[in-house]
């Protein structure tokens, strides 16, 4: 349970509101980018305090503010201060087992939801919260490590792409967000083939080993399927115009674009769950299966044995008038009998396809 409680501790019996990292660090020094753009204009860079994000506060232009690590606590409380960002979201930005949700406050919008990657090496999918402050005219993204999906959204910028040039900050947020959902695709594809491939061993095998493999799998579908469903209820909320202060209507078709694909996800994972309950149940019936296989012919030795045992038994009875034991081809003549009797006895079985 330690993936999912790790870290409270920390914040026992302190108010709400305190500052302290919940999380692994992940990098060594946190990385600040700023991307700056308007139609005919973009610049960006690397910058080494966030200090230096104090002109881009009232600029019209648009400003995506991109911070890499979240170890650091001061540096996320002197962007709060910078920002005017409440110290209850800058708990939330430190504390990295959010669930997806979203919170309106007076001049922007938070967010937050889950990146997803998978770790071919592991056969594990890796999760990585991404926290966004929404203001009119900048976003400010916090993640906790570098080497993200999003090179794509920034080329796309520097480039001079029309349509994410010319529309503001919220267009750019739908961008990120289309981004993480179009990657949770790519994670789901990989799971597919990974579970194809447990259908095929636990045909040829049926090993134990890959019993286990089957519950890990299971494990990490729910796990993804909590992350991703609430993501649904964030997004839709956006669709239905309940920001629209900071959200332009005319941005809303594209939010509930993301939100078809979110729904496609979660109908995704649950084919994969009913996949994952079918191949356990196939899993039981194969060992039900090969315990009755076992138990069939243990019964089968034990039938033929009874009569046996019977005659060994009455031959073996201190009776001092039996005739046969007088005989001189008694003992041959009934081990003669006791064999006959169980090759008898296969016959009969085989006949009835018991074996």
């Amino acid at each position: 349970m330690a993936r999912f409680t790790k870290g409270y501790k920390k914040k026992v019996g302190l108010p709400s509101g305190s500052l302290i990292y919940i999380g692994e660090k992940k990098v060594e020094h946190p990385r600040i980018k700023i991307i700056d753009f308007s139609d005919e204009y973009c610049m960006h860079k690397q910058v080494p305090g966030i200090e230096d994000c104090t002109p881009y506060k009232e600029k019209e232009t648009t400003t995506w503010i991109n911070i890499d690590g979240l170890h650091d606590v001061k540096l996320i409380e002197s962007t709060g201060k910078l920002f005017d960002i409440h110290p209850l979201v800058l708990e939330d930005i430190l504390h990295t087992g959010q669930r997806p949700k979203i919170e309106e406050f007076d001049d922007y919008i938070f967010l937050v939801f889950r990146m997803i990657s998978y770790d071919e090496e592991q056969e594990k999918v890796l999760e990585e919260q991404l926290s966004i402050v929404l203001g009119e005219n900048y976003v400010i993204s916090f993640q906790e490590e570098p080497g993200d999906m999003f090179d794509s959204v920034r080329e796309r910028i520097i480039q001079g792409k029309l349509k994410i040039r010319r529309k503001k900050a919220d267009y750019l947020v739908y961008a990120l967000l289309d981004t993480v959902v179009d990657n949770y695709f790519q994670v789901l594809d990989k799971l597919e083939r990974r579970l194809e491939e447990l259908d095929g061993d636990l045909f040829e095998e049926s090993s134990p080993e890959t019993f286990h493999k089957i519950g890990a799998l299971k494990k990490e579908i729910i796990h993804l399927r909590k992350s991703v469903w609430p993501l649904r209820e964030t997004v839709n909320s956006i669709t239905k115009g309940e920001y629209d202060t900071i959200i332009d209507e005319s941005n809303l078709l594209y939010f509930r674009d993301v939100y078809d694909h979110i729904i496609h996800v979660i109908d995704i994972l649950d084919n994969f769950r009913e996949m994952i309950a079918a191949m356990h149940d196939t899993y039981m019936n194969f060992v039900n299966s090969r315990m009755n296989e076992v138990m069939k012919i243990l019964t089968v030795i034990a039938t033929m044995f009874i009569p046996l045992t019977f005659i060994a038994g009455v031959y073996g009875m201190n009776f001092r008038y039996m005739p046969e034991l007088e005989w001189q081809w008694g003992y041959f003549g009934v081990l003669g009998f006791m064999g006959l009797l169980v090759v008898s006895m296969i016959f009969y079985f085989k006949r009835k396809n018991w074996f």
